[in-house]
């Protein structure tokens, strides 16, 4: 290889290496922009309500027993003292079905926006009150108070309505707070009458608004969630995926089924209630995350991911022109176009917080073409050649949108993508004698000369 190709390729690294210096910074902006988005996302749930988790609910019959304690003083004489002991008996219900219709809308404040929910959610279900309450000959030494339903809300800013709960035939109003630490904020619901042995049906309408996730605790012996959303971006989280789903382009639907066989959660909640050993039932939960997958910073940024290859290759196709067609690019040409490549990014970012990514693409990748175009039709000295050189540029652009669109293919097409630009450029180079590359043809015709001479 001559010289002079060597110190050509050297230098076009060297320009790559330094075209990374805006593109680091271009990407920094971009994890910048991001950030503040997130901070302002946070500051609207802040102001508004954070996402929101439903735990119950649960009954609860507060009691009062004598404790007898027995000890012998220094004349071996038998002393029995008693004392009263406060405790709560907890009952979770045999069934929990929830059915929740979501809207979606959103909150603006300046450029950004963030996804807020406003739910519908009927909640019913049974609980089945045991004979003697559990307590078998030993229910005789306890004496019960007012029993409750506690439900627990984690953001309760998120309420919209006044709550009733139906409790068999009655309508009882709802009271702040659920009463129960393991179960955070929420409320609860004074129960007029409460027999041991008899099951008792119950309903409940919750309006309640949140962002980005809303999770149910599966408390019941049986417990159903049912939900849909005009939203076409759900992620189900949690330790239990929906049993069936629906997810169209503008909406989805899903529904959950889970059982104490498979939860086990009665058993993580008794040992939170009387070992505070709570880390199993606070992660005992599912449903769903509602936040954009793919949004415009995610998608910018994964863009830039493909700048140097963008470059790379551009900076291949100035090179097969030196090579095929014996043109000569000076690198001042190859540094300029590379940096119009780069600036690709920052237009992109900084449209799509305006105009939505796909819009901002267009424009960006266009304005783009149109100038290297305009450039390259001086340095290839062709109209035809500059024509051709944007219309692969343009190819390029369309092809990594695709990519970035793709959430599960992008991998697969990336390869493709890489595979089918080696073997073009294999293709348009298998006829270089790259020994000779930087021959002039005179030199050429000398050594041919003296070859014969020595044969």
């Amino acid at each position: 290889m001559k010289k002079s190709l060597l110190i050509k390729l050297l230098t076009i690294g060297a320009l790559m290496l330094l075209l990374l210096i805006p593109i680091t910074m271009i990407g920094n902006s971009i994890d910048e922009r991001q950030r503040y988005s997130e901070t302002v996302l946070q500051d609207i749930a802040k102001s508004s309500s954070y996402s929101q988790t439903l735990i119950g609910p649960v009954l609860v019959v507060p009691y009062s027993r004598t404790e007898y304690t027995t000890t012998y003083n220094e004349l071996k004489e038998k002393i029995t003292e008693a004392r009263e002991v406060n405790g709560k008996l907890y009952f979770l219900p045999e069934l929990l079905r929830v059915d929740s219709d979501m809207d979606m809308k959103s909150r603006k404040r300046g450029i950004y926006s963030a996804p807020l929910y406003h739910t519908q959610n009927k909640i019913d279900g049974k609980f089945a009150i045991p004979t003697d309450f559990g307590l078998g000959e030993k229910m005789a030494d306890y004496t019960f108070k007012p029993a409750y339903i506690a439900l627990g809300i984690s953001d309760i800013r998120g309420i919209e309505n006044s709550l009733a709960l139906q409790w068999g035939t009655a309508n009882i109003n709802a009271e702040p707070g659920s009463q129960i630490p393991l179960l955070g904020n929420g409320v609860h619901v004074k129960l007029d009458t409460l027999e041991a042995g008899k099951s008792y049906h119950f309903s409940l309408n919750l309006q309640l608004k949140g962002t980005s996730q809303f999770n149910l605790a599966p408390l019941g012996k049986e417990t159903h969630l049912s939900m849909k959303a005009n939203w076409p971006h759900p992620s189900f989280i949690g330790d239990y995926l929906p049993i069936e789903h629906e997810i169209t382009e503008r909406s989805f639907s899903a529904r959950w089924q889970t059982s104490y066989f498979s939860t086990n959660m009665r058993e993580h909640f008794y040992r939170c209630v009387q070992k505070q050993e709570c880390a199993a039932f606070e992660q005992s939960k599912f449903g769903v995350n509602l936040i954009d997958p793919i949004n415009h910073y995610v998608k910018s940024d994964r863009a830039i991911k493909y700048a140097l290859l963008f470059i790379a290759l551009t900076f291949a196709g100035f090179f097969l022109f030196e090579i095929l067609k014996r043109l000569q690019v000076h690198p001042i040409q190859y540094a300029l176009v590379g940096l119009a490549l780069a600036f690709f990014y920052l237009l992109l970012i900084s449209l799509s917080e305006h105009i939505g990514f796909a819009l901002a693409y267009g424009i960006s990748a266009a304005a783009c073409v149109s100038l290297i175009g305009f450039y390259v039709s001086y340095v290839l000295q062709s109209v035809v050649r500059a024509l051709g050189f944007t219309s692969a540029l343009a190819l390029l652009y369309g092809l990594l949108y695709g990519l970035l669109s793709a959430e599960d293919y992008a991998l697969l097409m990336g390869s493709i993508l890489l595979f089918a630009m080696l073997g073009a450029f294999m293709a348009l180079t298998r006829k270089v004698d790259w020994y000779n590359l930087g021959t002039s043809d005179s030199s050429k015709n000398n050594s041919a000369a003296a070859g014969a001479t020595w044969e």
